[in-house]
């Protein structure tokens, strides 16, 4: 019996010294030719690469690569894995384009095991011009109610006399490279650019370069890449409403501004300002939704001063995104007192007036001579 185990486990070490002998063989080789090239689109680059040597061997797998690239100093790599020889990618063109490629190979002739590649790298790097400190400041977009693009910017340190700005932008689907149409400028200089009709440009990646020029001077260009639908600002909330009910429940409703803006990628903020007696009120936030209106209970029977909403992007269509403008009109709410006040004003005041008006008329009767006939006027 012993003899028997001994034989079983001899075999299937054997087999497995095979098996292993098998994939210790099995190897494929990087791809070659790894190129990136610059078809002048600010950034947005083309990198391709032919086949391993021996991929014809492998007909009973499947061959692909995994593809990664970056720029210098970022800390992670982007990762795409794909059967394709070609790649049109973007980058930051102020900062070194860094890329890496293996062959992965995987099916019958390597039993069913993932086997990969070394590693091949390509870099790129454009020649940089000017001192950095002559690359426009402070770049700054806000893509306005789903409609316009406005970038500002303001000149590098120092502005040379007779500086000129442009701004120029790609996304896919453009052949080529544009220039803004419809500059901001300053005493004469582009601070700034106006971009319309950029809705083919939604969530896309916006490639933008600010370029300088002076006589005998070299600057700095701005290369920046934007996502608009995080950049987006709407315009404030519209038709306002607010109502106390019997239950002293403060409702309030409005709708979504008239604009580009999908109503379906807004959220609200609301605020509310209690009036503190002679302590100047403070907003507090009560509530972040998606809804249209919002009903609260007045906490302390105290006085809502003041009711404001906003509105932004949320995060079904956007990573991020400015706040509107706050709703341009606040709604006090009276106390009940002040109701009661309201309603007793116009009763104290006919009262006042009937009170002067037979008090006249009494002195009238005082003045009439006996016998007369009174005759009430105005003047007596």
């Amino acid at each position: 019996m012993a003899l028997r185990w001994l034989y079983v486990l001899s075999m299937m070490l054997v087999w497995g010294s095979i098996v292993s002998s098998s994939f210790y063989h099995t190897s494929v080789a990087p791809p070659q030719d790894l190129q990136i090239t610059d078809p002048g689109l600010l950034g947005s680059l083309d990198i391709e690469w032919k086949p391993p040597p021996n991929v014809q061997t492998f007909n009973e797998c499947t061959v692909k690569y995994k593809f990664e690239y970056r720029n210098t100093g970022d800390r992670d790599w982007k990762v795409i894995f794909t059967k394709k020889l070609k790649f049109r990618v973007g980058f930051d063109l102020s900062r070194t384009a860094e890329v890496k490629i293996q062959t992965l190979l995987e099916g019958q002739c390597t039993n069913d095991v993932e086997v990969q590649s070394d590693w091949i790298f390509a870099t790129f790097q454009v020649p940089l011009q000017g001192k950095l400190e002559s690359e426009v400041q402070n770049f700054h977009c806000i893509y306005h109610d789903w409609k316009y693009l406005k970038c500002t910017w303001k000149p590098g340190h120092p502005a040379p006399r007779g500086v000129h700005y442009g701004l120029y932008y790609w996304y896919e689907g453009l052949d080529r490279a544009a220039q803004c149409d419809d500059y901001i400028q300053d005493h004469g200089v582009n601070v700034g650019c106006m971009l319309q009709n950029m809705s083919q440009a939604e969530y896309k990646d916006l490639i933008i370069c600010v370029n300088g020029s002076a006589t005998a001077t070299l600057l700095r260009p701005l290369y920046v890449t934007l996502r608009l639908h995080n950049l987006a600002k709407p315009s404030p909330p519209e038709q306002l409403v607010v109502s106390m009910s019997a239950s002293e429940e403060l409702h309030m409703a409005w709708s979504p501004p008239s604009s580009e803006t999908p109503p379906q990628c807004l959220e609200y903020e609301v605020q509310l300002a209690e009036d503190q007696g002679e302590a100047k009120a403070a907003w507090v936030s009560v509530s972040t939704q998606m809804e249209t209106t919002l009903t609260v209970s007045r906490a302390n029977q105290s006085r809502i001063s003041c009711v404001r909403v906003r509105g932004r992007t949320n995060i079904f269509c956007a990573d991020q995104g400015f706040w509107s403008e706050w709703t341009q009109e606040c709604f006090s709410v009276p106390r009940k007192q002040d109701e009661q006040l309201f309603i007793l004003i116009p009763v104290i005041l006919s009262l006042s007036s009937s009170l002067i008006i037979f008090t006249l008329i009494g002195q009238c009767k005082k003045r009439s001579p006996a016998g007369k006939p009174l005759h009430t006027s105005v003047g007596c």
